[in-house]
Parts: C-alpha cells; sequence; structure tokens
C-alpha cells in the first residue's frame, strides 16, 4: 500500500480573483502604495466564502485574501442546479437579487455576483445587481443572500422536525 492511499481526499477549493484595488497613502517623501484584493474561494460543491487581503504587493495580497476566503466558507443550501427561493438582501449600498432558474439556463449574473455562485456550484441562477457597483458590497450581499436562504432552510427543517 502507498501513503496515498492512507491521506484524506480533501475538496479541490478553486479560488477566482474578482478586485484588486491600489491604495496610495501620501506621506512625507511622497506616495506609498499598497494594494486590497478580493478573492472568492468555493468546491463547486455548495461551500462558498469570501475573503479581502491587503498588502504592499499583489501577489501577497490576493494569497492573503485567499486564505481569509479559505476560512469563511459557507454552506450553500442548493436545490438541484439552483436556488431553493427568490432571494434579496442588502450590504452597504450594494443590493443583489438572487432568483432560481429552470434547468438549462445557466448562470445570468455578472461581476461579483457570477464568481460567487459559480464557486459555489449552482448551475442555474438569475441575478440582478441593483444599486452600487463596488465589487466587496456586490459580493458581501450576495453571501447575505446566501445566508438568508440557509436561515431558510434551517427554519424550514426545524418545523419539519417539530
Amino acid at each position: 500500500m502507498d501513503r496515498d492511499d492512507f491521506e484524506s481526499k480533501e475538496p479541490i477549493i478553486n479560488e477566482k480573483l474578482v478586485h484588486v484595488n491600489r491604495v496610495a497613502k501620501v506621506v512625507k517623501g511622497g506616495r506609498t502604495f499598497s494594494f486590497s484584493a478580493l478573492v472568492v474561494a468555493g468546491d463547486g460543491n455548495g461551500r462558498v466564502g469570501i475573503g479581502l487581503g491587503k498588502a504592499r504587493e499583489v501577489a501577497l495580497a490576493i494569497q492573503k485574501a485567499g486564505q481569509v476566503a479559505r476560512k469563511n466558507m459557507v454552506d450553500v443550501p442548493i436545490k438541484g442546479n439552483t436556488i431553493m427561493c427568490e432571494m434579496t438582501a442588502k450590504y452597504g449600498a450594494g443590493k443583489v437579487m438572487l432568483k432560481p432558474a429552470a434547468p438549462g439556463t445557466g448562470v445570468i449574473a455578472g461581476g461579483g455576483i457570477r464568481a460567487v455562485v459559480e464557486s459555489a456550484g449552482i448551475k442555474d441562477i438569475l441575478t440582478k445587481s441593483l444599486g452600487s457597483d463596488n465589487p466587496l458590497n456586490v459580493v458581501k450581499a450576495t453571501m447575505a443572500a446566501i445566508d438568508k436562504i440557509s436561515q431558510l432552510k434551517q427554519a424550514q427543517e426545524a418545523r419539519k422536525s417539530a
């Protein structure tokens, strides 16, 4: 037997870079630049997380964001290839609407919403970004909508068992 037979099979987690922001701080000697990166991580099978990393170099910021995203992963309730119900959520000025779609529709989403939905493993969904187009607020609003759906599913399961 090989050593590989005894190792646990961990799910492969994919990371998607959503946005990199260059920030300048004005100091006595001029400008000091740093970067913030927004990353979405998911296993494509009902788990997704977001992370924000900040560093002096782009690569380090992306790496930090990936670590934070892996740490903050949550379960997404998926019914078939879509979500179980329509949901609207807001974070800051960013507002998103997620709607279940018929099989074969595909992912109708843009920018940050697409990254979150695809990383979660949802294949058919209709989405709309309302309000702000700030990537961080849009992604956090999408995660808030997913959280609302999972709370709704937990409430339904609690009713069934009672």
